[in-house]
């Protein structure tokens, strides 16, 4: 299996921002030391849920603090920004880190970044699939042009041009119909469990291996400590991060029964003893297919809480798993 860690830069009652994306970056380098394959890092605007708003400029950080592990954004949001401007700045960290960056990208939701930076909601709705494809021939190495709903130039070259195939996160039915016409990887999330997942997999039709798949991840002596200390901490962090995804037209949102979610996160996810922990992905991994997993290991919101879990996911699990 190829394990990583998934950092939301989550910001738990107390903190400051600055200091969280500090600790994000010595997270990474952490996570180097312990082994891991990866460290994927997520985009999120105006909430608390996650406070990094540029993964790219984070990975750009990390990758100077660091030698062997892979980078990647897990996902930089497509709804809001240039695909030509995104395949730059993917390409500039492909060619700085020596290869070890991936681009995860994703639709995004009908929040109030549309609003903000003038996408709007006909590029959520309607625009993804052209974005996609922009951003996939700007990625490919050779000239691009656009003449689209959204999109319209004369043929350019890209500079730095790299190759590289993007992953795309799926919640969807019709993401996952768009990545597998192009032929891309799946990035799944946490808020599915094994079954769903194995279900979107063949729905997609690729190779399962190709896949990535986001998990909570908290080891502790045993089994109830560990989902002890989850539900302790994680409503503090839940309850005002998911308030802060805000429709950008008004639609209602049904509220999230938070401790309901932390229960099932704990129940479906790597969480307990280091043999529980190896258990439950080996389980997920023959369940659907996939043998790429990348870990949210902040779950506590402590620092130094999170520094012992990575080492021990690093030293008390992967070896059961390599």
């Amino acid at each position: 299996m190829r394990i990583g860690i998934f950092l939301l830069a989550a910001q738990f009652p107390g903190q400051e921002p600055g200091r969280i994306l500090a600790d994000a970056v010595e997270l990474v380098v952490a996570a180097e030391r312990a082994g891991f394959d990866d460290a994927w890092i997520a985009e999120h605007h105006f909430m608390s849920y996650g406070v990094c708003p540029s993964p790219t400029t984070l990975a750009a950080v990390a990758i100077g603090r660091t030698t062997r592990i892979g980078l990647g954004t897990a996902v930089s949001v497509l709804s809001t920004q240039h695909p030509v401007a995104l395949a730059e700045q993917a390409a500039m960290l492909h060619h700085l880190s020596g290869g070890r960056f991936t681009l995860g990208v994703g639709r995004g939701g009908p929040w109030q970044d549309l609003e903000v930076f003038g996408t709007g909601l006909p590029r959520y709705e309607r625009g993804f699939a052209e974005s996609l494809d922009l951003l996939i021939a700007a990625l490919s190495g050779g000239p691009v042009s656009a003449g689209g709903e959204f999109f319209g130039f004369r043929e350019t070259t890209v500079v730095p041009g790299a190759r590289m195939r993007p992953v795309v996160a799926c919640t969807s039915e019709a993401t996952t119909e768009l990545a597998a016409e192009r032929g891309l990887p799946m990035l799944l999330g946490m808020h599915i469990g094994d079954q769903d997942k194995a279900a979107m997999v063949r729905s997609h039709g690729g190779s399962p291996r190709d896949h990535v798949a986001a998990a909570l991840a908290h080891v502790a002596d045993t089994t109830p400590q560990a989902v002890r200390e989850l539900k302790q901490a994680m409503p503090a962090w839940l309850e005002p991060g998911l308030a802060g995804y805000v429709p950008v037209d008004g639609r209602p949102r049904p509220a999230r029964d938070v401790p309901a979610y932390v229960d099932f996160l704990t129940r479906v996810h790597p969480v307990g003893s280091p043999e529980h922990c190896a258990r439950t992905l080996v389980r997920t991994s023959r369940t659907t297919g996939i043998e790429h997993f990348i870990l949210m290991v902040e779950g506590t919101g402590d620092h130094r809480r999170t520094l012992e879990n990575i080492r021990r996911l690093g030293a008390e699990v992967l070896p059961a798993l390599r």
